[in-house]
């Protein structure tokens, strides 16, 4: 794989990259968590442009600009909400990561950085959307020849521990 992988605890919308994920509702009209601090890092005009974009299905993904963040875009993913993992949360999840990267891809971006998609609010639980995250990554990104940085940004270093044990580190 040309990209690499890396895994940081921080705060998503001080990363210098140029794309953020962010861990979007349907509406893409904010909200809590992640969702919440994008919108207010990025300014007023996040939410238009986010609404306008939108909606968006569960397992999709639309870009928007970044506005005042550091990261030139922000490519809002709509997760599953976990309902015990027999509602096609798995599948749902890995197309949040494999539609992303292709935005990124597509777009000629060289880095992106994901937050724990679905593992906030929605209950999604993190070793397994770890898991699924790491195998969608290493499987979409060899076909994207533009990135060479790929983040997986933690809110706290025990989630961050899920993510090193998956890149052996």
């Amino acid at each position: 794989m040309k990209a690499a992988l890396e895994v940081v605890v921080a705060d998503i919308t001080t990363l210098e990259v140029d794309a953020i994920v962010n861990a979007a509702n349907s509406g893409l009209s904010g909200g809590g968590g992640v969702d919440g601090a994008i919108h207010r890092a990025a300014g007023p005009q996040l939410a238009p442009a986010a609404r306008a974009a939108g909606p968006c299905p569960t397992g999709h993904a639309v870009m928007t600009a970044g506005f005042r963040l550091p990261a030139r875009h922000v490519i809002h993913a709509v997760g599953p909400v976990w309902q015990g993992g027999d509602h096609g949360e798995d599948e749902a999840l890995a197309s949040c990561y494999t539609r992303s990267l292709a935005l990124a891809g597509g777009a000629g971006l060289a880095s992106i950085a994901f937050p724990g998609i679905s593992t906030g609010i929605f209950g999604f639980p993190k070793d397994r959307a770890a898991r699924i995250a790491f195998e969608a990554v290493v499987r979409e990104a060899p076909g994207l020849p533009s990135l060479e940085r790929i983040v997986f940004c933690c809110f706290s270093e025990p989630d961050a521990a899920i993510y090193r044990g998956l890149l052996g580190d």
